[in-house]
């Protein structure tokens, strides 16, 4: 028992050792593949990416991201306790019949990075953990960036620039603000949603990110950010 106790100690310190010199790595490298990358290739929707840094990045798409999908991003400490709360009594009182999502951008990196697709208590103590670890070893920027290069956002496809090169045949630097919009629109399900011509959903949906992103411009955080 000892000698097992031993080795199991000694090989979580591994493995704790090992991803923490993963996630400081990833302040600086890009990662070289990620589960939900992996299971594209494996269920044979092949993969296409592009990765480019934070700087040829468009302000629209990182303004469209903010807009749609975490707007206090800028200011909290990768959790937005209001919405969490929110998100378990709504929840609480479908009782399973319908499902309200309370992740942050950092928590949506750090799951899309490091883990797996999926809804798991181990899973989200998991996401919390690294959600920390990159608030504290990246930081907005760096945690946006990564976001941005690898979200699916269409079957197969990964990254503002792949997308942009997919659906409307150009870099993702000359995106409109409306195509910016319809492209993160597409996040959430980017199996379901048609992009380019957008379906009505994915229109309204990016109307109302333009209107939001019209909103937050001006805000000297976000505008810090996105700039």
């Amino acid at each position: 028992m000892k000698k097992l106790w031993k080795l199991i100690k000694r090989t979580f310190i591994i493995l704790f050792v090992s991803q923490l010199i993963y996630i400081v790595i990833l302040k600086w490298i890009n990662p070289p593949i990620t589960i939900t990358q992996i299971n594209s290739l494996v269920e044979g929707h092949g993969l296409h990416r592009d990765y480019i840094a934070y700087d040829e990045m468009p302000k629209v798409a990182k303004l469209a991201v903010i807009a749609s999908e975490d707007q206090l991003f800028a200011t909290h400490n990768g959790f937005d306790k209001k919405s969490i709360e929110k998100a378990l009594a709504f929840n609480e009182k479908k009782k399973g019949e319908k499902i309200r999502g309370a992740s942050t951008i950092s928590q949506q990196v750090a799951k899309n990075v490091f883990l797996w697709q999926g809804r798991s208590w181990f899973r989200k103590g998991l996401e919390a953990y690294f959600t920390f670890m990159i608030e504290l070893v990246w930081g907005k920027e760096r945690i946006l960036g990564m976001y941005l290069n690898v979200s699916e956002t269409g079957i197969g496809t990964f990254g503002i620039e792949a997308a942009s090169q997919r659906y409307f045949k150009k870099p993702a630097s000359q995106l409109t603000k409306n195509e910016a919009a319809r492209i993160i629109v597409n996040l959430p399900n980017p199996k379901k949603y048609r992009v380019n011509p957008p379906s009505s959903y994915v229109s309204k949906r990016a109307n109302w990110v333009e209107r939001q992103m019209r909103n937050l411009q001006n805000d000297a955080e976000i505008k810090k950010l996105v700039d």
